[in-house]
């Protein structure tokens, strides 16, 4: 049978970085042995589940190229199942009808929670005492007939082990004392999630099961349900957890700005790079190599490389600069370098017509140039943001001038006040404003003034770009042109700061 794994994310919130990783390693064990990436969008808590959410999971499954091959199955559409199968289960004797009254349940499973502490401390546990347990089915089916609301409870046998190979941590086993009755049925009809999880993973015919850590005690329970059914449950694979960086759990609630995919797409991250990161978080190819492309990663990728270890996502609140693992951040600069630049491009061209830099000239006349200065400019370029911060003196008259650039390279050397003006004078009479005849020029003005050929460049490169540092200054004159470079020098917006 073919290889089918799915991705099921609740829409209760964003997509986030665990589940995009789960997402991604389903997709890539799919990929490398020639089976099917299923998605499921687990809608059945309706309070919180919204439209809004469910968008946010599209877009960040699209923007990390993760196209699914089936048609989106929602849980919420299979509710009837569920509940048919929940009542198979009654009839076959396999469930039972609990009775408790709902607000008595609340108090009830605050009391079981403390008796069961209580009973582990001293060596034993219950989980067995539900009074409704042993009803006759005769007193059950009166009992319903009569009205009297129902929740429908799994009957776990009282002695037995559940067990199975995880393709990540290996044997697991855990007693049914250890498991309490399972509800399958709320009192208002609504299924719960381990059975509804099971039906569905049977419909859609799911032969693995590639999920989070945290889900190892619901695969105990599922394996009952699935036990219960007469059903052969699928092979699983539990995946690392992913801590903040004091090695807490991730929380949505204080971590949300650094845990959600949109968020690193809308802040310059390039697809293909965070979906490199995301790879290497808990997962590795046994080599001392880190870039690789989808298609290398669906080549190299297996269970048996996924760490038992949980991963650390190495984010700092703190700095402004680094709002975000220092590994992603410069992942994301190596793609940005050694992209090819016809997919750098498109890119490019979506930064700054947000930014409002964009003209549609770039794609005419100045085709040539828009692309010679993108390559030109992206060697230092942390994001795509940069394109439209610290590249933005390419594009537009309006930039700003960084102040330590000032200081490190204007006001250090007065002299540059009146020299850099002079040196436009000079460059006025420059025909052909290409790299040989510039540096030509700039050197015999250097030694002329008896200084080094870098402060005058330093200080250049501040009039010109607003920065300290950037690519090679005989290509930003020639790529920012005579008319620009002479402006630029002979301003003295930058001095009066």
């Amino acid at each position: 049978m073919s290889i089918r794994v799915r991705f099921a994310p609740s829409p209760t919130g964003y997509l986030h970085l665990g589940a995009a990783r789960a997402a991604l390693f389903n997709y890539l064990y799919a990929r490398s042995v020639g089976g099917k990436f299923l998605l499921r969008i687990e809608d059945t808590d309706l309070e919180r589940s919204t439209e809004e959410s469910t968008r946010s999971i599209l877009e960040g499954l699209e923007w990390l190229g993760l196209d699914y091959d089936e048609e989106i199955i929602f849980q919420s559409d299979n509710a009837e199942k569920h509940r048919q199968i929940a009542l198979k289960l009654l009839e076959e004797g396999k469930a039972y009808r609990d009775f408790t009254p709902k607000e008595d349940r609340a108090n009830t499973n605050i009391k079981q929670n403390i008796a069961d502490k209580a009973r582990q401390q001293q060596g034993e546990k219950n989980m067995r005492d539900n009074p409704f347990r042993n009803l006759s089915k005769a007193e059950s089916d009166a009992k319903a007939d009569a009205g009297e609301p129902f929740a429908i409870r799994l009957k776990v046998a009282e002695t037995g082990k559940t067990s199975f190979e995880d393709a990540v941590y290996g044997f697991q086993e855990r007693d049914y004392s250890e498991i309490e009755d399972l509800v399958l049925l709320r009192s208002d009809g609504h299924p719960l999630y381990n059975l509804a999880v099971v039906c569905d993973d049977l419909e859609m015919q799911i032969t693995d099961v590639i999920r989070g850590q945290d889900h190892l005690t619901n695969t105990h329970k599922q394996i009952l349900i699935y036990e219960a059914l007469g059903k052969t449950p699928p092979r699983f694979a539990h995946l690392p957890l992913i801590l903040a960086p004091n090695k807490g759990k991730l929380s949505k609630r204080k971590h949300g700005a650094v845990v959600s995919m949109t968020t690193y797409r809308d802040k310059g991250f390039v697809a293909p790079a965070f979906r490199n990161f995301l790879a290497l978080l808990g997962w590795s190819a046994g080599e001392e190599r880190e870039i690789y492309s989808l298609e290398e990663l669906v080549e190299k990728f297996s269970l048996e490389g996924v760490h038992r270890n949980n991963a650390v996502f190495n984010f700092h609140e703190a700095d402004e600069r680094h709002w975000t693992d220092d590994k992603a951040l410069w992942m994301n600069a190596e793609y940005i370098r050694t992209m090819p630049l016809e997919s750098l491009i498109p890119l490019g061209k979506n930064e700054l017509k947000s930014a409002k830099l964009w003209r549609d000239e770039y794609e005419d006349d100045d085709k040539v140039w828009f692309e010679k200065t993108i390559d030109l400019i992206r060697q230092r370029f942390f994001t795509l943001k940069d394109f439209s911060a610290q590249g933005r003196a390419f594009f537009s008259e309006d930039f700003d001038f960084d102040e330590k650039a000032i200081e490190k390279n204007l006001k250090k050397f007065p002299d540059l006040q009146t020299w850099l003006p002079e040196l436009a004078n000079r460059l006025e009479t420059v025909e052909d404003f290409t790299h040989d005849n510039l540096e030509a020029v700039i050197k015999k003005f250097a030694e002329e003034k008896g200084t080094k050929i870098g402060v005058i460049m330093n200080g250049a490169r501040t009039l010109l770009t607003g920065l300290a540092v950037g690519p090679s200054m005989l290509a930003v004159f020639e790529t920012l042109g005579k008319e620009k470079t002479i402006r630029r020098l002979k301003s003295q917006v930058a001095w009066n700061l």
